[in-house]
């Protein structure tokens, strides 16, 4: 009869089996700390991913408007408006994520938003320097969101990954058509009857788009590179009309956003088995906008570009906590973001 080695022994032989163990490969790219809406790796087989977050952003901007006509270029007859936007937006948002195959994933988002502006403005050269404030918030669920992301590769030490991704935006959120304006009866043209500001702030877009999109991963120990190039094209609306005070319509006709063209890249170090930093640049250039096929007078291609910086703490096996810091580098960009996200695996 076998004699049962004492438990210290077998402990020590069965540390000594894992140790000389070769790691385990399951072909998925590695994991980095978050700095996109898109994460970096794609869930098991079998596994779902809870995911609450909230996302705090801040932005400020001046705007000088000549409301008047001139004779010539040195006199202005009329007014001169200069108004300051500062703008203060909070979104939590709930994502659920499964993998139907340990390439595939799919995703689903539903946020809410809470925005509020605060509009200062003067007019000059009227005897007054009094400033008129105008304030305006809204709240309501945002656009939900809709996505798929499928590894086209092994990859592997020093050798890139690729993930294909398909995201579908809707339009469940208030959008800026359904707000009521400070119009009495129009807010363009030569008889505007108000300056256009609403006043309950929209929750979403008003678009349905759509964002095809490849992201790819370099592991090179010990920092982990990547990217993602991205196109968001945004599906035309007919008949579009705006409120104004008293609940009339002022007809738009047909509106086509202008499309997104997004790139991003960054760099992953794991500072030890449970912590990991990430540094990365965002940038979207977003086209015009048309009305019935002709392109908004003003309507200018805006170019967003920010630079991000990302922690990321695993708190357990199934629990991590994300946290993200985002400065604006262009000027219709918002000044400041901070994302606190926390996923917890099923």
């Amino acid at each position: 009869m076998p004699v049962a080695a004492p438990p210290a022994v077998a402990a020590a032989v069965a540390q000594k089996e894992q140790v000389g163990e070769p790691p385990r490969k399951d072909g998925r790219p590695p994991e980095v700390a978050p700095l996109f809406e898109q994460p970096g790796i794609l869930t098991q087989r079998g596994k779902y991913i809870l995911e609450p977050s909230i996302q705090f952003g801040y932005s400020s901007n001046n705007r000088v408007a000549l409301v008047g006509y001139t004779i010539i270029p040195a006199l202005l007859i009329g007014l001169i408006d200069v108004r300051e936007v500062k703008r203060n937006t909070l979104t939590g948002s709930l994502a659920f994520r499964t993998g139907l195959s340990n390439r595939l994933e799919v995703e689903a988002r539903v946020p809410y938003v809470y925005r509020s502006d605060s509009t200062v403005s003067r007019e000059l050269f009227t005897g007054t320097a009094v400033e008129r404030v105008f304030e305006t918030s809204g709240r309501n669920v945002g656009d939900a969101e809709f996505a798929a992301r499928y590894q086209l590769n092994n990859g592997g030490a020093d050798k890139p990954y690729y993930v294909g991704g398909l995201r579908i935006k809707s339009r469940t959120g208030k959008d800026p058509f359904e707000v009521i304006t400070d119009c009495n009866t129009r807010c363009v043209g030569p008889n505007a009857t108000g300056t256009g500001l609403p006043l309950d702030l929209p929750t979403g877009s008003g678009f349905y788009s759509m964002q095809p999109s490849l992201t790819w991963l370099f592991p090179s120990d010990p920092a982990v590179f990547f990217g993602t190039v991205s196109y968001t094209h945004n599906f035309k609306r007919s008949n579009v009309s705006r409120t104004v005070l008293g609940g009339e319509k002022e007809l738009l006709g047909e509106l086509k956003p202008g499309g997104v063209i997004g790139f991003n890249f960054g760099m992953g170090l794991a500072l030890n088995d449970k912590a990991s930093v990430s540094i990365g640049y965002d940038h979207s250039s977003v086209g015009r906008m048309k009305q019935n096929d002709i392109t908004v007078p003003g309507s200018v291609r805006t170019q967003l570009g920010t630079l991000l910086i990302a922690y990321s703490y695993r708190l357990n096996n199934k629990r991590s906590l994300n946290v993200s810091v985002g400065a604006g580098v262009t000027r219709d960009t918002p000044d400041v973001s901070l994302t606190l996200r926390m996923p917890t695996t099923f």
